[in-house]
């Protein structure tokens, strides 16, 4: 590694295929980034687990779906590091030692495990959801990542990190890293249907994955201002989902719409119209790329396994670090 860069730790869950949320929220940065920064992008199955550990085959299909997304953005494979967390077993190694430094009472507390809990209906919570955090300390932590883009939702973990880290080097007289997030500039992305949050699990997502026509049809469901029924109706483009959308997607235009919307000179057929070939012309080089690996997926599995290994490898260093520490090396 430069001596000179940073490392940043970043990932997806392997659930499902990624969306436009994923790119504006991550992806985007982290294409931005690769060069500035010795970049770990972890494939999450362990996490995936946590709520999806009775559909193996989608999180066995994720792990390829999501490193192609990956690729497909624009990340170079020879300056990123793509890593299957399940089979770096420093992870899970480190996961039990640091659930020594961790009360229940905390982790039941974590606003974001609460509202993650309510997200998918848990009544009670599973040994794995409930640690998850702390299995994400060790996933920061087997590489000594400076860094970790999140958003404010995942400020908690972050912070939970840094107290474990802080605890273990106490006691043991370690030099972990101590993790410090890097906040997204970018609010979250609305879905479609006007939902706070664009989601997999909602029915409300633009994937990168999709076709031409499909992104066409998408938008043409999309909701907007209720208000503005008929096309001579002024509209309020700060509420309107299409609206919300140019800002982010048509930046050289999007004052100029959002005028005409206002003044009734546009109608939404003709806006969402714009917002398509906005979409569009941003996916078609990813388009471009996806094709690629599709035809090419030993290689996709190559670049899994070379970046586990390359991570197994420091993974497998940090933990005899931590076991010569701890008194547990023979």
């Amino acid at each position: 590694m430069d001596v000179q860069k940073k490392r940043i730790l970043t990932g997806d869950r392997t659930t499902g295929r990624l969306h436009l949320g994923h790119y504006v929220g991550s992806l985007k940065s982290r294409v931005e980034l690769q060069d500035e920064y010795d970049t770990f992008i972890l494939l999450a199955d362990i996490q995936a687990l946590t709520t999806h550990f009775e559909n193996p085959q989608l999180l066995y299909t994720s792990i390829f779906d999501v490193t192609i997304d990956n690729l497909s953005v624009g990340l170079d494979p020879h300056k990123v590091t793509i890593v299957q967390q399940s089979a770096v077993k420093a992870i899970a190694e480190m996961t039990v030692f640091y659930s020594m430094l961790v009360s229940v009472n905390a982790l039941r507390h974590n606003p974001t495990i609460k509202t993650e809990a309510k997200q998918y209906g848990y009544s009670e919570m599973s040994y794995g959801f409930l640690g998850y955090p702390v299995s994400q300390a060790a996933d920061i932590t087997f590489c000594n990542a400076h860094l970790v883009p999140v958003g404010e939702d995942q400020l908690p973990h972050i912070e939970l990190s840094r107290k474990i880290v802080r605890k273990f080097n106490e006691m043991y007289g370690t030099n972990i890293v101590e993790p410090q997030a890097k906040l997204s500039s970018v609010s979250r992305l609305a879905g479609l249907d006007g939902n706070a949050k664009m989601g997999k699990s909602l029915g409300n997502a633009i994937y990168l994955s999709d076709s031409a026509k499909e992104v066409e049809q998408k938008v043409r469901m999309a909701v907007t201002d209720p208000a503005r029924v008929t096309i001579d109706i002024p509209g309020t483009p700060e509420i309107c989902n299409v609206g919300k959308y140019h800002k982010i997607f048509t930046v050289d235009q999007c004052d100029d719409i959002w005028e005409r919307c206002r003044t009734a000179k546009i109608g939404c057929v003709a806006c969402k119209k714009i917002l398509t070939n906005s979409l569009n012309t941003l996916l078609d080089p990813m388009r471009e790329r996806r094709a690629y690996y599709e035809s090419h997926r030993d290689e996709v599995k190559d670049i899994i396994v070379t970046g586990t290994k390359k991570a197994s490898e420091i993974g497998d260093a940090q933990v005899a670090t931590m076991r010569e520490a701890m008194h547990l090396a023979i």
